[in-house]
């Protein structure tokens, strides 16, 4: 990318720390609209045992988050404390790579199937 000069790197943490996020790998089997939201999609995400919604800002990043996603697997991490937005609760979080930097996001991929469910790490 033309242009782009990396973020400075942030401060050393401890392994230990690095062990308390818990990342996991999950299907988006479904993208729908949030009512009431410019920005909001409701993804339905399968974790193998369970699935859970998870709300991300994608709406004005994308032409049509529902082709571009569904039947996909990408990076969540899974223990963090519930989140409401738009009046809806976000059970996890998508990680995406390029937000932080300004730039459109990519999702974070495996680069072959895993099973759902499966840990990052």
């Amino acid at each position: 990318m033309t242009g782009f000069v990396p973020a400075a790197i942030k401060p050393k943490v401890a392994m230990a720390d690095l062990d308390k996020l818990d990342i996991r790998v999950g299907m988006i089997e479904k993208v729908e609209s949030v009512a009431g939201s410019e920005k909001l999609v409701k993804l339905t995400v399968d974790f193998g045992d369970r699935s859970r919604t998870v709300l991300a800002g994608l709406r004005t990043e994308r032409a049509d988050p529902k082709a571009e996603m569904e039947a996909r697997q990408a990076l969540f991490v899974v223990n963090l404390a519930p989140r409401r937005m738009a009046g809806q609760v976000s059970e996890a979080m998508l990680l995406d790579i390029g937000y932080a930097d300004g730039i459109t996001p990519v999702l974070a991929l495996p680069e072959r199937t895993v099973p759902n469910g499966a840990r990052a790490g």
